[in-house]
This record gives C-alpha cells, sequence and structure tokens, in this order.
C-alpha cells in the first residue's frame, strides 16, 4: 500500500483547522497541524509534508514571514507546495503571499471542492 499524503495546516483558527482535517482525512490524507509558522517550522524538521496550507494572520509567526523563512533554507522541504489562504482579500496580501513564496492563494472560506483540487495538484494525485 502507497504512503498517504500528508499536508501540515497552519492556522490559529482551531474551527478552520478540524474542517480542514475533517475533509482531507476523509479523503485519505494524513493531516498534521501547527498553531502558527514558528511552530510549522519546528513541525517540518521533523516529518516534512507534501503540501501546506497556511493562514496569513497569525500569532508569533505569521504565513508571510512563515513562508518566506521557509522559502529561504536551503533544505529539501523548503519547496514543499504552500497554498496561502485568508480572508484578506486585497491584491497587496495575493502579492505579499507570492513573492513569500506561495504557489497559489484562495480567500476563505475554502469549500470541499476547491480544497480537494488543490490538494490533488499540490500532492500529484488524479483530481
Amino acid at each position: 500500500m502507497a504512503e498517504r499524503k500528508h499536508i501540515l495546516v497552519v492556522d490559529d483558527a482551531s474551527l478552520v483547522r478540524h474542517y480542514y482535517r475533517g475533509i482531507l482525512e476523509g479523503a485519505g490524507f494524513r493531516v498534521g497541524e501547527a498553531l502558527n509558522g514558528l511552530e510549522a517550522l519546528e513541525k517540518l524538521l521533523a516529518d516534512p509534508p507534501d503540501m501546506l496550507i497556511v493562514d496569513i494572520n497569525m500569532p508569533q509567526m505569521d504565513g508571510i514571514t512563515f513562508l518566506a523563512e521557509l522559502r529561504r533554507q536551503a533544505l529539501p522541504h523548503c519547496a514543499i507546495p504552500a497554498l496561502v489562504t485568508s480572508t484578506e482579500a486585497g491584491i497587496q496580501d495575493k502579492e505579499a503571499a507570492r513573492a513569500a513564496g506561495a504557489n497559489f492563494y484562495h480567500v476563505k472560506p475554502l469549500s470541499r471542492d476547491v480544497l480537494m483540487r488543490y490538494a490533488a495538484l499540490f500532492c500529484g494525485l488524479p483530481a
């Protein structure tokens, strides 16, 4: 049996993490959680995921800072695909996310279908 693809959800909102976890685990993914970018960096070193879902506004280390720091590292996990999600819909937010290394930016909320399309795309699975 093939190993399940691993997705790390980085969001300080427990309701959002629970929502993503329910959808992704129901589809067969292994899901990890981090409350902020600092915790996510620690978890990446211990168990690198196949995909990141990252919120922008979080305490201690926000999503933009987290992605910029991750992309600066010269380690294999620095290129993990990242979907940035936020309630912020301004063009400056999208540009900041892309400049930090986001692969895609999507305004919350994400529907089940949208989340599954990104997961399949980033993890190299059929849609």
